[in-house]
């Protein structure tokens, strides 16, 4: 099993329209039963304005295949990228970091 953690660092005020969109986007997910997904807010960081968005996976293989929409339906996909139209406006940059959960 692996953990994967999308952390983002939002532009200053950016952090609550970016939440929600995360928010939109784990319930999205779970509706097509993609998997459930954590939605973090820095209470303290590396730097202000961070929201973390971690997910399990069994593999790297099943990673990609849901990034790629693979199992979705024609509507959820096209919901999925309504949910995330414009959210490059609401980031400075960000990283992945993956994990092997070990227990």
């Amino acid at each position: 099993m692996l953990l994967v953690r999308e952390i983002m660092y939002c532009k200053p005020g950016k952090v609550r329209p970016m939440v929600e969109k995360s928010l939109a986007m784990a319930k999205l997910m779970q509706k097509s039963n993609m998997g459930k997904m954590r939605v973090l807010t820095d209470f303290c960081a590396d730097r202000y304005w961070t929201i973390v968005m971690e997910m399990e996976t069994p593999s790297l293989q099943a990673f990609e295949q849901m990034m790629e929409g693979q199992g979705q339906s024609e509507q959820d996909t096209k919901e999925f990228e309504n949910i995330m139209k414009g959210y490059h406006d609401l980031i400075d940059h960000g990283r992945r970091e993956i994990y092997k959960v070990e227990g």
